[in-house]
């Protein structure tokens, strides 16, 4: 903890890839929370995280709202905006970019609603991406994705989740963490 905020911050040792996960689930929530990304970083926000021993890794449960330098990341210039910050990574790209430069803080805030079958991103006070989060319209979202495999068979299928925060070898860091259950 650094000046108030969660920081993650790599290094030799232990590198990357150690997430941070939820002890509680969530169906239908607000989620809001500030992030900073270092130069060249990357990072993201998961929800729906389902722990168990045959997932090694987050993302293979739980859809990822991208954390990004949209300047300095490749990953922010690829397929063409699904990979850039706050974008549902790799299946609804970012309206705008309303994203501010790394080292800044942004201020995200993330809407699930099982009920009315529709998740928000919204990027500094302005909604940059709506989804649905199930049944068919999710599934043909997915279809044709990186996700499209067996290796990600219950991919974005959890409804009652845990919420991560991924560690992606990079600088980041979170602070004023809030959420909120909704029916």
């Amino acid at each position: 903890i650094e000046d108030g905020a969660l920081v993650f911050t790599p290094n030799e040792k232990y590198g990357g890839g150690h997430n941070i996960v939820t002890d509680v689930v969530y169906t239908n929530f607000v989620l809001s929370l500030e992030w900073k990304i270092s130069k060249g970083g990357n990072s993201g926000i998961f929800y729906g995280v389902k722990e168990d021993s045959k997932y090694s890794e987050a993302y293979q449960t739980g859809p990822e709202i991208q954390v990004l330098d949209n300047e300095r990341h490749p990953d922010a210039k690829a397929n063409p905006k699904y990979h850039q910050a706050s974008a549902l990574y790799d299946l609804v790209q970012p309206s705008e970019d309303v994203c501010n430069p790394a080292e800044s803080w942004n201020l995200v805030v993330l809407k699930i609603n099982h009920v009315s079958n529709k998740g928000s991103v919204s990027l500094n006070g302005t909604e940059i991406a709506i989804f649905p989060v199930n049944g068919k319209p999710w599934g043909e979202l997915v279809s044709g994705s990186k996700f499209d495999n067996e290796s990600f068979a219950d991919f974005g299928k959890i409804k009652t989740g845990s919420i991560g925060l991924q560690d992606h070898g990079d600088v980041v860091s979170y602070r004023v963490i809030k959420i909120r259950e909704i029916e």
